[in-house]
This record gives structure tokens, sequence and C-alpha cells, in this order.
């Protein structure tokens, strides 16, 4: 190896096999870490407004109910219906992002859904309320699986789940950020004629129309569109994907084709998997104020200022949680693990009454659930290459999706019939477990590649 001043100047292969195992050269720690640098604050602004828009009507339930006639079980069915629209788009949106580039579609769906999100101040009734919440799930669909994509262009799948918790932080910061905010919009009641829940709606609708347009103007689709990146940086990084791809290759266990992928039972694997895990997150997401408000009886930004507990604790053990699988190289226990705690966590809430020991179950769940994201995702992405990727992560995300429909609905059934959320939330536990169980189902070798395996 020739030495050089400059690590990215050093041409090697990104590990050297010594005695089995991987040796990571220090030009991947430098350009990696480069990248998050410059490319997940931004990302994660992005995903916290884009948190905001779809979870601020937990917060809006607590008085647009009253002031629409919307009962129990109409919200949730409406706060479930954003999935529908979510999940027949999803896969159309990504392959478009692929063709078309992330600057632009991403920009694109940011400014269409702050339009719908601000619409959300019109809702006068459930068909009003039913239609809006499936519009702006059309138009935030490919979202969140475009942005996983878009990191499988820039970061190495063995840093992969550790970037991704960083990333990820972004859903448990929108809850710290986004329910007090949420309570000290809805203190506008009144101002110029409208309700609280109005003015949360209207505000946080403006916002990414505005960042939407920040998008189109300063993120880069590629590597080689950096302008922060040197040429010895992008030649780095390009050689390293493209040896990933070829041991993929050579190995026989990565798709590159859509076609081929949903052809895949691991691609439909992955799917039920997700499924389940995204049951016990918008179980939390949806319900969490309306838990809160019924152990406490706190006003309604005391509720949101409870509401960040929850969130704080994730966000302090969601990089841990990442950094720890891609450490070890191993995901699928990490997984499995995240999503025991999470329903045990899930159950101890039914179980608890005291405003103190219902926030220490909801944050025992809480890290559960959003520590189990990372891992998953690094998992998801280490054998899709090309439109399998752009195809398959939309559809392991829009399967997911459902799940943001069953248990919102699951939960405002339950609470409308008896009063309680206790059955709705046994079942969220329940499918947490089943998400544990079928993870470990996982063949070994999708979660480390060859030249990994035994370490």
């Amino acid at each position: 190896m020739t030495q050089s001043s400059s690590p990215v100047s050093v041409v090697a292969p990104a590990a050297v096999v010594a005695e089995g195992l991987p040796v990571e050269q220090p030009v991947s720690r430098d350009v990696v870490t480069l990248i998050v640098r410059r490319l997940i604050p931004f990302l994660c602004l992005l995903f916290i407004v884009n948190y905001l828009d779809r979870t601020n009507v937990a917060m809006a339930k607590l008085q647009m109910l009253r002031d629409t006639g919307i009962s129990e079980a109409v919200y949730g069915l409406g706060a479930g219906l954003f999935f529908i629209g979510y999940f027949l788009f999803e896969v159309p949106s990504n392959l478009i992002l692929e063709r078309v580039g992330a600057r632009v579609w991403m920009a694109r769906i940011m400014v269409t859904w702050g339009v719908i999100s601000a619409a959300m101040m019109l809702v006068r009734g459930p068909h009003s309320f039913f239609l809006l919440r499936f519009l702006l799930g059309v138009a935030e669909a490919g979202f969140f699986p475009g942005i996983v994509l878009y990191l499988t262009y820039w970061v190495p799948a063995r840093r992969r789940a550790g970037v991704l918790a960083a990333f990820l932080t972004s859903t448990a910061v929108s809850g710290i950020l986004g329910n007090p905010l949420a309570g000290v919009l809805m203190k506008l009641e009144g101002v110029r004629g409208l309700h609280g829940w109005q003015w949360l709606f209207l505000i946080e609708g403006i916002v990414p129309v505005i960042i939407g347009f920040v998008t189109l103007a300063i993120l880069p689709d590629r590597p080689a569109e950096a302008a922060w990146l040197s040429d010895a940086e992008k030649d780095w990084l390009e050689r390293e994907l493209a040896a990933e791809r070829a041991e993929g290759a050579d190995g026989g266990h990565h798709v590159a084709h859509f076609g081929r992928a949903l052809l895949d039972p691991r691609l439909w694997l992955l799917s039920a998997i997700y499924f389940m895990l995204v049951m016990g997150l918008y179980g939390f997401i949806y319900w969490l104020p309306t838990i809160l408000k019924t152990a406490s009886g706190r006003s309604d930004l005391v509720v949101g200022l409870l509401s960040a507990v929850p969130y704080v604790v994730a966000t302090a053990t969601m990089i841990v949680i990442g950094l720890h699988a891609d450490r070890r190289n191993e995901r699928r226990w990490h997984v499995a693990a995240c999503a025991v705690l999470a329903a045990a966590g899930v159950v101890l809430v039914t179980r608890c009454t005291s405003t103190p020991s219902v926030m220490a179950a909801l944050c025992v769940a809480a890290v559960g659930i959003f520590g189990s994201l990372a891992p998953f995702w690094a998992l998801s992405t280490r054998f899709l290459r090309g439109t399998a990727a752009a195809g398959g992560i939309a559809v392991v995300n829009s399967i997911g999706a459902l799940a943001g429909f069953v248990a919102p609905s699951a939960i405002g059934w339950a609470k409308q019939s008896t009063g309680k959320v206790t059955a709705g939330l046994l079942v969220v536990a329940a499918a947490l477990v089943c998400g544990a169980v079928l993870v470990l189902c996982v063949p070994k070798r999708v979660d480390r590649s060859p030249a990994s395996e035994g370490v």
C-alpha cells in the first residue's frame, strides 16, 4: 500500500481480508463521515417535517373531534386511510425517483403534501377527513423509501445501519418537537376565527412547501454531483459500491431487476416483518397523546410536552443500537430483540394506571419500536440493487404502510367499543412478537456479505 498525506488518495479495496477478517481502511471512515455530516442533517430536517405533517393529526384529534363531530372510530379509520393512498402509489413513486433523480422528485413530493396538509384545516366532517387523509398519503408516497434508496447511492452496505440510525432519529426527534409544538399552536384557538387545530394544519403545511424549493436548489442526486467531495473521494466511493455489486453478483444472492425481486420470497418475508413492526410504530404514534391524556387528565399543552419524553429516550438509544448492529455485523437478532422489547412495553401500557408508570412503559415501547428500524432497513437493502432496490424498498415500505391503516383503526375500534384502548394495544403487541419471530427466518447470508461471514 502506498503512503499518502491524504487518506482518500490511497488506492485500495474497501476491506483487506487478513486471517479471514475484514479490515476497514481509514478512507472509508473519512468519506462516509463526510457524507453523513453533509447529507444527514438536511435529510433529517426533511423527514422531521414529513413526520410532523403525517402525525400532527394525533394532537389535532384532542380538539377536532369535538369541533367536527368525528367519532373515535372515524378518527382511527381516517388516520389509517393515509396509508391506503401511500400503499397504492409507493412503488410507482420510487421508480420515478430512480429515473428522474431524488432532488426533483423529493421536492415535488414535499410541495404537494404541504398543500394538502394545509388543506386539512378545511375538514368539516368524516367525508372531508377521509378524502384529505387519503390524498395526503398519495402525495407523500415514496418519500421515506426514496430517502432509503438515495442513501444506498452514497453509503456502503456495511456502514448503512449506523447511518440509517442517524437518519431515522428524525422519526423520534419529530415526536420530541412535534407534539409540544402542536400543543403551542393549538393555543391559537380563536385567533382570526380559526380553531387551534386549524392553525396547526395550516402552519405545518406551509413549511414543507418552502423546504421543497430549498431541496430543489441544493440537494445533489449522486456523489458525482457533490461539489464537497474531491475527485479522489468520488473515485473511492464508486470503487467501493462497485465492489459490493460485484461481490453480490459472485455470491449469487443479490437481485438487480425489479421483476426478479417480485419473485424473490425474501422480499415478501421482509415485507411481512415490516408490517408487524409498523403495527407497533403507528399504534404508538397515533395514540400516544390520547393514552397520556387519559392517564394524566392534563391540558393539551402539557400532554404535548409529556408526549416528547418517550421520543427523547428513543432518540438516545437508536444510534447506539444501529452502530452496535454494524459493529457486530448482525441485524436479525437486533431487530428481534427490539421487537420483543417493544411488545413488552405495549403490554405494560395496558396494565398501568398512574402517569409515571404509563410513561415508563411508553419509554420501553419507544426504545424497542424505534430501535428496530435502522437494523431492519440495513438488512432489507443488502440484497437489492438497481431497479430492484428502487421497487423492492418501495414494496417493503408499502406493505408496512398497510399496518399504518390497520393499527390506528383497530385501536380506534377498541376505544369506541369498550372505552379503552387495551384490546387494540394487545393486537399491536402480538404483531410485534410475530415480527420478532419472522425476522429470525431471514437467511443469514442476506444479513452478512460473503467477505464478512464468520465475523
